[in-house]
């Protein structure tokens, strides 16, 4: 008989809803990373139900999240350096505003964590080892 895994923090399905909808809310009243957003996104309920999963997933350990971050974000074609520390920031605030302070930073952190995945593989194939823009 299997167990369960345990979340890797306290928090519930309707706390990563409650998050995951006041964030977007954000992105989409945000001047720089709206338009990118409504760029790809035509249906916010279905969006935000997938990244909802995605973030029960990383963090609940649930398995219904069926997706590929990498690929979603590299077929998009208009997500550019900085974008990430932007969109970290006003997460981060949304975690700030919704969460107690545990858990906020305990999401925070994993998002980081993933957005640095996400950066690295979006942004730093074009560069050289040592940082320069390869130019091709």
């Amino acid at each position: 008989m299997s167990s369960a895994l345990p979340p890797r923090f306290p928090i519930t399905a309707e706390e990563i809803a409650r998050v995951v909808a006041e964030f977007y809310a954000a992105i989409r009243s945000h001047p720089g990373l709206g338009p990118v957003f409504a760029a790809h996104v035509t249906d916010w309920p279905a969006h935000e139900a997938k990244i909802a999963a995605f973030w029960r997933n990383a963090i609940l350990l649930e398995r219904g999240y069926d997706g590929n971050p990498m690929a979603v974000h590299k077929a998009a074609g208009n997500v550019r350096p900085g974008m990430f520390e932007v969109w970290l920031g006003l997460f981060d605030a949304v975690l700030r505003r919704e969460l107690r302070p545990d858990q906020a930073a305990s999401w925070s952190a994993l998002a980081h964590r993933i957005g640095q995945g996400l950066r690295y593989g979006l942004v730093e194939p074009g560069k050289s080892a040592d940082g320069v823009p390869m130019l091709r």
